[in-house]
């Protein structure tokens, strides 16, 4: 099957462009390496792969180049480009708009109407929820912050898009992905970092936030079930099984290297979640789909991977 991967180059959108290759599909990747972390650690993410005879890397800005050629080969499509993070979208809504909003109406708009596409994965998160994300998806949608409300204003898209032309969508709401290739501003990240150079961490808030951890290689799993296996319409939420606070998985980190962590504590982040723990009952009587990988086996991956690569 021939699939179209947005932010191939970031975190999720590299690995599952692993996997997908990896179960033998065709992939086009699309990304237009945005300036929110180095260029250099997205190039290194495309490395293990970019030079598969069935991988083609197109170099595109969603919310403003032709996208006719890059989806037209496409059966299915895994929408995972986006611009994260809370606090800058805060002081830059239009940068945000552009990428998560403009860009995903853009693609729907290249989809729309073409028979051969089977399946629009749209990757959504748990911000949607606003500051307590905890329970099933019917749990009412509050978002947050400026970037949640782009997000969420991105999953309306989708189900307008499903509603008006049949474009096939399929939301899945990511809960605090973490592993190997994690953004290097993300939290598990910045700890593991900071453990292992002896420097500060610098924590938000009290660290008893609660977080239902998500490792990398669920992520990817659930994700291509639901390209290839959930029906049109659907909503998901994607998320871990083993809740932990925050000052918890430092105290992990700390046991798994052998380190003493040094905290600075930093005042509450404006926007940020109290507590995140997804049902994802919905996504195993749908697909079959469970988390497999505990918190201590994904943090050691991460740490291995962050020493190997030094970030």
């Amino acid at each position: 099957m021939h699939v179209l991967v947005t932010g191939c180059a970031g975190f999720i959108g590299s690995s599952l462009c692993e996997r997908l290759l990896a179960d033998g599909h065709a992939v086009t990747g699309v990304d237009c390496f945005t300036p929110y972390y180095g260029r250099p650690i997205k190039e290194g993410n495309l490395a293990a792969f970019r030079t598969h005879p069935r991988f083609t890397f197109r170099e595109l800005d969603l919310s403003a180049d032709p996208l006719a050629d890059a989806v037209a080969p496409a059966e299915v499509v895994f929408h995972l480009a986006a611009y994260p993070g809370l606090m800058k979208s805060w002081t830059d809504f239009d940068l945000y708009s552009r990428h998560n909003l403009t860009a995903t109406h853009r693609l729907l708009e290249a989809v729309k109407g073409r028979a051969t596409l089977k399946k629009f994965v749209y990757a959504s998160t748990s911000s949607v929820y606003g500051k307590y994300a905890s329970g099933d998806e019917s749990l009412p949608t509050r978002a947050g912050s400026p970037y949640g409300v782009t997000k969420l204003a991105g999953e309306q898209l989708a189900r307008v898009y499903l509603d008006e032309f049949a474009v096939p969508t399929v939301v899945l709401r990511y809960f605090s992905v973490y592993g190997p290739r994690q953004r290097p501003d993300m939290g598990y990240h910045l700890f593991i970092r900071s453990v292992l150079a002896g420097t500060p961490i610098p924590l938000t808030g009290d660290g008893l936030q609660v977080r239902g951890n998500t490792y990398i290689g669920d992520c990817v799993e659930a994700t291509q079930r639901a390209g290839f296996g959930a029906m049109p319409g659907e909503v998901f939420n994607l998320g871990g099984g083993e809740l932990t606070t925050i000052i918890d998985v430092i105290r992990r980190i700390e046991r798994l290297t052998g380190k003493t962590a040094v905290v600075e504590r930093k005042p509450d982040r404006k926007g940020d979640q109290v507590a995140t723990a997804a049902d994802v009952t919905k996504l195993y009587r749908h697909l079959g789909w469970k988390p497999t990988t505990g918190l201590d086996e994904g943090l050691t991956a991460q740490i291995a991977w962050q020493r190997e690569t030094k970030q």
